[in-house]
């Protein structure tokens, strides 16, 4: 049995389970989605804001902590979680993915990843050792493995190439990690996830989840996804990979996604979600919106026995929302609310006009309503995902 997870429901209908992770800031109830917070901030919006729309627990990139401001404030200031005012669970990547899209020079080899940044240009190495000690200095709850994410499209032989290598990172990072510490001393409860890579090819994805597997993570996230690759064969690798994952461990899909998407991965089994889909669309004016079906529905069952949460979830399989975008001429009069269906504070305060207002005067107030709104209805979709599992309607 796991010491970090517990299952307390399967689906009746599908492979998703509702479960609670263990992390040295709180236990957090699965599936969940977290809010992008790269920098130790999420643009917009303050850690206060986040833990009041519902967020249990926030993604922190390793790659840009480090580099600015550094190790030395964020330990002086106590670990990220004093730094940056958040009380809640943080998640750190291994900055790996960063490494690879971002650096203007890169050097791969079994020793680590060597780059330049992107704002000094100074040379740094990224061993898998190293990038754990950063993300223990972080205080994160829970690391990542150092690996390399392949591109798509890729060959074979580059993808089978890029696994090994990523095999040997992580027992690499497992070692440092068991050497730091353990679950049972009190200055170190990080946990620590394996990435399984291997693109869309079965035979390599399923042959690195068992070697992952033997070397017994907290937890096991699917890598090299959202890439490019089409939907269709995102959803395949789920299919190859998670019957080879253990039962009592989490499971992360790194970098997805939309919301029907979402939906889908934790019908097949999926617990953790990260994505800067609602935050990047809201600055650029894309909204989500709960479809109007859904709403009418709602106001006419509401009061019975089954309640708000069977309702709506019963449309998941369909297009349970729209995408607004407010930009768009016809909500230059609309005093609607963004979302009638809506209860977060911009729903609740500000109109479609005035929204609209906001966003063709560049007005730095629309970044943070729209964030707030699309960020509330992610949250409040995970939990009516939480409260179709255990109702068994997903």
């Amino acid at each position: 049995m796991s010491r970090v997870y517990r299952i307390i429901k399967k689906s009746v209908k599908s492979q998703a389970r509702l479960g609670q992770i263990k992390t040295a800031h709180g236990v957090i109830k699965t599936p969940f989605f977290l809010p992008i917070a790269t920098k130790g901030s999420i643009k917009a919006v303050t850690p206060e804001e986040i833990s009041y729309l519902g967020a249990e627990i926030i993604l922190a990139n390793t790659y840009h902590l480090y580099l600015r401001p550094g190790l030395t404030v964020i330990k002086k200031a106590g670990g990220l979680h004093k730094f940056m005012n958040w009380s809640g669970g943080i998640l750190t990547d291994s900055g790996g993915f960063q490494v690879f899209s971002l650096a203007r020079f890169r050097k791969i080899t079994a020793k680590g990843v060597e780059f330049k940044d992107n704002i000094s240009g100074k040379k740094h190495l990224f061993t898998p050792e190293k990038a754990i000690k950063i993300q223990k200095d972080l205080g994160s709850d829970i690391m990542m493995v150092l690996d390399e994410c392949t591109p798509y499209p890729c060959s074979k032989e580059y993808a089978k190439k890029s696994m090994a290598l990523t095999t040997l990172w992580a027992e690499r990072g497992k070692r440092q990690h068991v050497a730091r510490g353990t679950w049972q001393t009190a200055q170190d409860k990080s946990l620590l996830f394996g990435i399984v890579q291997g693109s869309i090819f079965k035979d390599l994805r399923i042959k690195h989840a068992k070697e992952l597997v033997k070397m017994n993570f907290d937890g096991y996230a699917i890598g090299g996804l959202a890439v490019g690759e089409p939907v269709k064969k995102m959803y395949k690798v789920l299919d190859w990979v998670i019957p080879f994952l253990p039962e009592d461990k989490p499971r992360y899909l790194m970098g997805v996604g939309k919301p029907e998407q979402i939906v889908e991965a934790i019908k097949k089994g999926i617990d953790m979600f990260d994505c800067v889909i609602p935050t990047r669309n809201a600055r650029h004016g894309l909204l989500y919106i709960w479809n109007s079906r859904v709403g009418r529905v709602v106001s006419t069952r509401q009061k019975t026995k089954a309640g708000l949460g069977t309702t709506q979830l019963t449309l998941l399989g369909e297009k349970f929302y729209e995408e607004l975008r407010i930009r768009q001429s016809k909500y230059k009069k609309d005093i609607k609310p963004l979302d009638p269906n809506c209860d977060c504070y911009t729903c609740k305060n500000y109109s479609r006009a005035y929204l609209r207002h906001l966003f063709v005067s560049e007005e730095p107030l629309y970044l943070r309503l729209a964030t707030i709104h699309n960020l509330k209805f992610y949250l409040d979709l995970m939990k009516k995902i939480q409260k179709g599992i255990k109702e068994s309607l997903i």
